[in-house]
């Protein structure tokens, strides 16, 4: 009998080639401009916006925009424009009651029977609808101490099974530094399931790299993975490279079961053809959708926002055209309910 040989990403044989392409990661946005032959559009870049939340881009994502395309989704999604300098009526900075929902240092406990960690407030990719973009991070980081606080507070309500680890991007910190949390969860017999919540699958695919391939697959739970794309293009249907689809098969090769949320976005995906190419591409990559966000309404972002009555529609349309298994949920997450909301 051949030996089943499970798939490695290119980009996973060079020992720590992510964090090399974390460092190199593009930080001016007249830089990003010019590469993309936009330089007009550097009028419109915000400086209090670039200060408050700075631009960082991965290379690799900037190499899937489109040039010369003022209207590129993801530029759409990462360009500080002056528009996010405009004060809206119910927009604020704790957009989803992180706030009132914190248990212990680094620790979001809001739903029953599960925990969420704010692993780290690094991330390799600034998305400029981010709600956790005000995060007081600085005081909130539950791998501060080893995980020692967090660890304490999920040993002392047994009644959590499942860990999700969310951030910033939890994959932002380096594998060994994600096992000392797997080794501490070891020890509780309650935990039945972990849950990532990552964009760098999507934005920075070298990550998934042999060390973390090693790991995800020696651990005893269940793993879920939800990676967080928001148009077709970032998973290379506009004739990028296969590294997105490289690392979601080693991932599942390693038992990982991948889903996806992403956001409704005014000028990214607020159509129905970009909604099912987004489905489509999700699932030609072995990524189920999971959730359609509307838009979390954190100060800044108010001109993503997509009205409830335009996405219902948008929603119907997809249901027409899409078979169940592709349609995401469309969601809202209102602070203090007991989950997200169905729309």
């Amino acid at each position: 009998m051949q030996p089943v040989m499970i798939p490695v990403p290119a980009a996973a044989r060079q020992p720590a080639r992510w964090q090399a392409l974390w460092r190199d990661a593009l930080r001016d946005p007249v830089e990003l401009l010019e590469g993309l032959g936009l330089p007009e559009l550097a009028a419109r870049v915000s400086a209090s916006a670039q200060a408050q939340f700075p631009l960082r881009v991965p290379r690799g994502f900037a190499a899937r925009m489109r040039h010369g395309d003022p209207h590129d989704p993801l530029l759409r999604q990462v360009l500080p424009l002056d528009d996010e300098d405009r004060l809206v009526p119910g927009f604020g900075l704790d957009a989803v009651g992180d706030g009132a929902a914190k248990g212990g240092t680094g620790v979001i406990h809001k739903y029953e029977g599960r925990a969420l960690l704010i692993a780290t407030g690094s991330c390799a990719i600034h998305c400029r609808y981010c709600f956790r973009r005000h995060f007081p991070y600085a005081e909130e980081t539950a791998a501060a101490g080893g995980w020692a606080p967090a660890l304490q507070y999920l040993r002392a309500n047994p009644s959590i099974r499942e860990v999700i680890l969310s951030g910033g991007d939890p994959l932002s910190l380096s594998t060994a530094k994600l096992a000392e949390l797997t080794d501490g969860l070891r020890g509780l017999p309650q935990i039945t399931r972990l849950r990532l919540h990552t964009r760098l699958p999507v934005v920075l695919p070298e990550r998934i790299d042999g060390e973390f391939l090693d790991w995800i697959a020696a651990l005893p739970w269940p793993v879920v993975m939800v990676m967080h794309a928001n148009h077709a293009n970032e998973i290379g249907a506009n004739g990028a490279d296969d590294g997105v689809r490289e690392a979601c098969a080693a991932l599942r090769a390693r038992g990982v079961h991948l889903l996806n949320q992403a956001v409704l976005m005014r000028g990214v995906n607020d159509s129905a053809d970009a909604l099912v190419a987004l489905s489509e591409a999700l699932f030609a990559a072995g990524v189920l959708p999971y959730y359609l966000h509307l838009l979390d309404r954190v100060q800044g972002a108010a001109h993503f926002e997509v009205p409830e009555a335009e996405a219902l529609a948008l929603r119907d349309a997809i249901h027409a055209r899409l078979p169940g298994f592709l349609l995401p949920r469309l969601v809202r997450e209102i602070a203090g309910e007991a989950g997200k909301t169905p729309r």
